[in-house]
């Protein structure tokens, strides 16, 4: 019954971490978005950004911000499939169950 209730609460703390990282994706992949859009008024329409951040935005910074952004989304994807819920479920149980031997060899 207690290890029922302490599986919920682990279930639901990763599903907690899950939802935070997919949030930071989003809100990462839209500021590449604004600033995607801000290097093409720059660059193609003489757009000119003559303030901190705007002006070291080139070629290089977006590309290698391109690259930042498909390592995480091929993260995020592959690590879904690979380590979907079910492994997730067998690990939690599998690490209460040493716990709970643990903790009866010692009682």
């Amino acid at each position: 019954m207690k290890s029922d209730k302490i599986i919920e609460k682990t279930k639901i703390e990763i599903a907690a971490e899950e939802l935070k990282q997919i949030k930071k994706y989003y809100t990462h992949l839209f500021i590449f978005g604004i600033a995607l859009a801000l290097y093409v008024l720059k660059k193609y329409f003489g757009i000119s950004f003559n303030f901190f951040p705007l002006r070291w935005l080139n070629q290089f910074v977006i590309s290698c911000w391109a690259f930042l952004i498909f390592i995480k989304t091929l993260k995020m994807v592959f690590m879904n499939k690979i380590f979907n819920s079910t492994w997730e479920r067998n690990k939690i149980n599998e690490i209460l169950e040493k716990e709970n031997q643990s903790k009866t060899r010692w009682e």
